[in-house]
């Protein structure tokens, strides 16, 4: 099965066919730098992420943008709450981010341009919609003419008429400049200059760029008039990118972009995630709490990108369980490989081009279909209760069922599919080892351990059996307690 793809803007999936064979352009709309990063964040970012890197893994060279903008009236007001300039809270946020991203696991994308770095050609840009006759001055703002662009909608299915002005939350209808608009469905290119507020040089006279207009001339400088897949969040489809559309398109004649790709929102405890209702949960904030990366990636790729989440307790408590399973595959290698000849840990094998198998056709047969991921995971579930399976025949039997061989070929695979995914476990420190802890302190663990299972602190008491493991130390549980050995 080919690779197939959800696209929002025909409401259909669709093959997936690059403009330029065997090449992809990528562009995600990013943060907007005024406060940490939320789960919001951590979905969006994981998801596209983790479909970059599985374009990758198909063959496909990615070039993916993502874009930070720098300059926004919540930038404005933040810096203003702190006595701050808009320049040193985006610089804070931007840090920020890449903290919380480098935690999940996130790839850099190939490129972060800001809206700050990106003057000459949002100007450029709407000063050709202007010339064309979609974009109007007036004391000196600039707004698109929307009715001029007969196909504004298309992305969105609004109609015009029942279209509401203000719907991005960043217009407020009193505003005395609201009222320089001819249409109350136009929206703002450029902004004129206020007192105190950042501004830049333009033939309009000094101001900043309204918001949709970045994205567009940052897609246009960085990846070309038509790319190939254009993400975001589902919160974007209306205004943003339907703005981005108009005021591309309505200059190129051209795509934007071949595929509009949007994902789910992220709930909790079945409730939209705001400040005011106290369930605003930061990724530092949940991470800082002991939950594990990996299980929040998993969380994540446990549900179809396009269908909405909700963060429980329960729902996170079964992506951690899900993540020891895993976690268990991929340290099988780590944990046995001096006993199979392999090499310390494994680490004499490559890992970088796996022998095709059935595992692998299976995983690509699943995500092929618009990037199934839950799907894909199905495959690494069952290679990782495998290896667990005859780690445990070995550690009673002396010898496994499934021959080395044929077990460092799943290993390799597991490994390989779950780097896909972004997955990743390894022995934390070489030094870690069981020589390094007496009998006394490993019962006393184990005795820990026992308190958290009772406590029903799960998270608690996997952490602590992972601790061993790291250390040497394998436990087995059975009806007369926990057994241990030292590997």
């Amino acid at each position: 099965m080919t690779l197939s793809v959800y696209n929002t803007l025909s409401r259909r999936q669709e093959p997936f066919e690059t403009v330029e064979p065997g090449k992809v352009k990528m562009y995600y709309c990013g943060v907007t730098v005024y406060d940490y990063c939320h789960l919001g964040h951590a979905r969006a970012c994981i998801v596209w992420d983790v479909v970059r890197r599985y374009l990758q893994f198909v063959g496909y060279e990615v070039r993916y943008v993502q874009n930070f903008t720098d300059v926004d009236d919540k930038i404005l007001n933040r810096a203003r709450q702190e006595h701050s300039s808009m320049e040193a809270v985006s610089e804070r946020f931007i840090k920020a981010y890449f903290e919380d991203m480098a935690r999940l696991n996130v790839k850099e994308a190939s490129e972060y341009p800001r809206a700050t770095h990106t003057m000459n050609g949002i100007t450029r840009l709407i000063h050709e919609l202007e010339n064309k006759g979609y974009a109007y001055a007036n004391q000196g703002d600039v707004y698109y003419a929307v009715r001029q662009f007969p196909e504004y909608g298309k992305l969105s299915g609004r109609k015009l008429e029942n279209s509401q002005a203000g719907a991005s939350g960043r217009v407020d209808l009193e505003d005395p400049e609201y009222q320089k608009k001819k249409d109350s469905v136009d929206f703002a290119l450029w902004k004129a200059a206020k007192p105190g507020e950042p501004a830049w040089e333009s033939v309009w006279g000094k101001g900043r760029p309204g918001w949709h207009i970045e994205c567009s001339a940052m897609v246009r400088d960085r990846l070309g008039e038509t790319i190939d897949i254009h993400a975001g969040g589902e919160d974007l489809i209306f205004p943003h990118h339907e703005n981005e559309i108009a005021q591309s398109e309505a200059v190129t004649g051209k795509p934007l972009s071949r595929y509009w790709m949007h994902n789910g929102m992220v709930k909790v405890d079945g409730e939209k995630m705001s400040k005011s209702l106290g369930n605003f949960t930061t990724i530092r904030d949940l991470l800082d709490r002991g939950v594990d990366p990996m299980a929040v990636r998993l969380f994540v790729l446990m549900a179809q990108y396009r269908t909405p989440i909700d963060f429980t307790d329960e729902a996170i408590q079964a992506a951690t369980n899900g993540w020891h399973t895993l976690k268990k595959g991929l340290l099988f290698g780590y944990q046995y490989g001096e006993k199979f000849g392999w090499g310390k840990g494994g680490q004499g094998n490559n890992f970088s081009s796996p022998v095709p198998n059935s595992y692998i056709e299976r995983f690509q047969e699943a995500v092929n279909n618009d990037f199934n991921f839950p799907g894909g995971l199905i495959v690494l579930f069952e290679l990782a209760k495998e290896l667990h399976r005859e780690g445990n025949i070995l550690v009673h039997e002396g010898k496994t069922e499934i021959p080395p061989d044929e077990l460092l070929k799943q290993w390799h695979t597991l490994v390989t599919l779950a780097g896909v995914l972004g997955l990743e476990a390894e022995m934390e420190a070489e030094n870690s080892t069981s020589d390094n802890l007496s009998d006394a302190q490993i019962e006393a663990k184990i005795q820990e351990r026992q308190e958290a299972r009772l406590a029903k602190n799960f998270v608690l008491s996997d952490r602590i059996r992972d601790e061993l493991l790291q250390c040497g130390i394998t436990l087995i549980d059975n009806r007369d307690g926990t057994r241990w050995h030292r590997n």
